[in-house]
This record gives structure tokens, sequence and C-alpha cells, in this order.
């Protein structure tokens, strides 16, 4: 008797597990420092890149994330239709934000060493909120 995959249920851990493999997959295949990349480009800390990388954490991917994970990962359209058909059956009906993937680019800044994680942390945060709002609000003017 021939031997089938079974397909994951809508919604489940498995098939979010699903497209979580195949996004850890991805990024494996990148050059280092990747994970820091692409929590730069989503205004987060590397451990949110971590939980939504990792096939054994259940957090799902937020769909608004996807365009700006296929353009920092560098995504062939071969590894972006297996994530999207992966993802379309963990998430029915769920689109992503934007329909084409959004152009990042990285940028590094000096900031002064305040001796003190937390203060660290406030300032980080405080970039990255900022360049957020700088670029919703150049995203409204082009469109």
């Amino acid at each position: 008797m021939p031997r089938t995959e079974k397909i994951p249920d809508a919604g489940s851990e498995e098939a979010i597990r699903a497209y979580k493999t195949i996004l850890s997959q991805v990024i494996d295949q990148r050059p280092s420092g990747m994970r820091q990349r692409l929590a730069d480009a989503l205004g987060k800390h590397r451990s949110f890149v971590t939980q939504i990388s990792s096939p054994a954490y259940s957090i799902p991917i937020p769909s608004k994330h996807l365009p700006s994970i296929f353009s920092v990962c560098h995504f062939s359209q071969a590894e972006r239709d297996q994530f999207m058909a992966a993802y379309h059956q963990a998430h029915p009906g769920k689109v992503p934000a934007a329909s084409g993937p959004r152009k990042t680019r990285h940028v590094s800044l000096i900031v002064p060493d305040f001796g003190d994680d937390r203060q660290n942390a406030a300032l980080d945060r405080a970039i990255n909120e900022f360049i957020q709002k700088i670029t919703s609000i150049a995203g409204k003017g082009s469109g």
C-alpha cells in the first residue's frame, strides 16, 4: 500500500511547525547574522525571530511580517511557494499584509553604551519605534 503523507489540520501546531521548518531551513542556508538582520528589519528582538523561526515554538508568524521575511531572507520563488502553501494550510484565508516583497536594507548605528542593560534596551526600542513610525509615514505618502 503506498504511503501517503498526512496533511496537518488547519491551525494546528503541526501545520504551524511545517512552515516554520521551511523558514528555519532557509535561514540556516543563509550567511551568519541573518536572524539579527531579520530582527532589525522587523523592529523586534532577536528572541522574537528565534520564536517565529523555530519549529519548537508553536507561536505563529504574523502575516504582516511575511513580506519582510521573504525580502531579508532572500527566499527563492520555489521557497516562497513552498512556504506559502504550508502557511495557507496552517492559516486558511489569511493573506499577507502586502502582496509583494518589501525591499529592505541594513543600517548600522553607533550609539552610546549606557553601561546598563535596561537603558541600552530602552534606547534600542526607541530607535526601532522611531524607524517604524518614519517608514509607516513614508509608506502612506508613496501610495
